[in-house]
């Protein structure tokens, strides 16, 4: 019997990525799966990709940091199926670098800063919200949160981004202990680099730089988006019963590495070879 059998899940950011690939993947073992995401067109393709695989999917216009929309995606999810037991709360448009909420302190707007942290956190909290009381009445159920690599490890001009996944991360654990006693657990995963629809179009007429980036990491290539889906369906079954409030790093060894050690590397690897930065 499939894993996700007569089970319930909402993705958010369900249509591409690594929402899309999860929401692929927790179909493909028996999970019936509502896209909540901004971009119809593509969330809509791949419920038809799901389908095509003899899946149960729907799609549904979401804003994730409105309540109304994640109050409709639960009770949406329930009306259709009946019950709600995964929650994967992921949405957040990471590609998008002109976006206001890129820099420092300094430099980042208030509105910049207010609209990255409620896609980042609020969502999470209103995900939790609608979703719990929904999931208590099956005796429980899973959370799972996209955190990140930024959530441990600090990058430059990214004040938003960095202090929005570390708040994933200490949300997860107070969840986990809010939540436990009635059965749900709540979890998170901190991705290394993965390379999205998106990234691989920016990544396609440069080869080289790839490479680099695949120089980091101890594996020697950076993550797809069913790298992070695999982690993800793990800790929504049963296999994860025991597991709560866990942050699972899933980065190819990137994290655990000493970084002056990496910082030789990388630079010995720029003087051998011709490569540009994205």
């Amino acid at each position: 019997m499939p894993r996700f059998d007569g089970q319930v899940a909402i993705v958010t950011g369900g249509a591409l990525g690594i929402g899309g690939a999860t929401a692929r993947r927790l179909a493909s073992e028996g999970a019936s799966v509502l896209i909540a995401d901004f971009n119809d067109e593509a969330a809509v393709a791949n419920v038809d990709r799901i389908a095509d695989a003899g899946g149960r999917a729907m799609s549904l216009t979401t804003d994730v940091s409105k309540g109304d929309d994640i109050r409709e995606a639960v009770e949406t999810a329930v009306n259709e199926w009946g019950r709600l037991d995964i929650m994967v709360n992921n949405a957040f448009p990471t590609d998008t670098r002109d976006a206001p909420w890129w820099g420092s302190a300094v430099s980042v707007p208030e509105e910049g800063w207010d609209l990255g942290m409620s896609m980042l956190t609020k969502a999470l909290y209103l995900g939790a919200k609608y979703a719990v009381p929904e999931m208590s009445k099956n005796g429980g159920g899973s959370i799972v949160n996209l955190a990140s690599v930024h959530g441990l490890l600090m990058a430059p001009n990214s004040l938003v981004y960095e202090a929005g996944k570390s708040a994933v991360i200490g949300m997860t654990r107070q969840m986990a202990i809010d939540f436990g006693p009635i059965g749900i657990r709540v979890n998170c995963i901190c991705p290394g680099h993965i390379v999205t629809e998106g990234l691989g179009e920016m990544w396609e007429d440069n080869a080289e730089g790839l490479k680099f980036f695949d120089q980091q990491y101890p594996v020697r290539r950076t993550g797809v988006p069913d790298d992070i889906a695999s982690g993800i369906a793990f800790l929504c079954s049963d296999e994860a019963s025991f597991i709560t409030g866990h942050p699972l790093v899933i980065d190819g060894g990137l994290s655990i590495q000493l970084q002056e050690d990496l910082g030789v590397a990388q630079g010995k690897y720029a003087r051998e070879n011709e490569f540009r930065m994205p």
